[in-house]
């Protein structure tokens, strides 16, 4: 059980400070309402005149959907920075192929305007 007791402590740590930080937020943040708190979305885009309901644009989901994948793909440097010494040349060669390959695709993704807001 002595090997637990360092995570126990830092998950109430954590905890202790996500709920700190949301009451305190609570306590000492503004009330006023104004109208951007109280639109139904706030992604930077006006909706559209006489839409149905508070649609939001396809182009706002597929920019999200390429910055999360860009992301994950990114987190599968982190084993290799770790573990850089045990995997030696194959390992190395492996993923300098992988970064090759992500960055033609994100090459690829800013050529056909895929990053651009507009």
């Amino acid at each position: 059980m002595d090997l637990y007791l360092p995570v126990v402590v830092l998950t109430a740590l954590a905890g202790a400070f996500a709920v700190g930080s949301l009451l305190t937020s609570a306590v000492v943040g503004p009330r006023r309402a104004n109208l951007a708190k109280t639109a139904s979305y706030e992604c930077g885009i006006e909706p559209a005149e006489g839409a149905r309901g508070n649609t939001i644009p396809v182009r706002f989901y597929t920019v999200a959907m390429t910055f999360i994948i860009f992301d994950v793909e990114i987190m599968f440097l982190v084993p290799w920075a770790i573990h850089f010494d045990a995997l030696g040349t194959i390992g190395y060669v492996a993923m300098m192929i992988f970064l090759l390959n992500l960055t033609i695709a994100f090459a690829y993704e800013w050529k056909r305007g895929g990053l651009d807001w507009d």
